[in-house]
């Protein structure tokens, strides 16, 4: 089952980042949620299709220019 089937468009509407209460995206590749602030930009797991809002489970952001490790 993909994102798209777990996770409706109704809840992407109404969901905010906890952090800064931005709006969320599906990120496919990473099957993960990310804050559409820039300033914030926190990735949310999806795990067995629930969205695992928790800042302390969010992965932050690379800054720019710096490599995966």
């Amino acid at each position: 089952m993909s994102l798209t089937t777990m996770i409706s468009p109704r809840f992407l509407e109404v969901a905010a980042c906890p952090a800064c209460h931005g709006g969320l995206a599906i990120d496919y590749d990473a099957s993960a949620l990310i804050c559409t602030n820039t300033a914030c930009g926190l990735a949310y797991p999806v795990r067995d299709g629930i969205p695992i809002l928790l800042v302390d489970e969010a992965r932050r952001p690379n800054p720019r220019g710096s490599a995966d490790a």
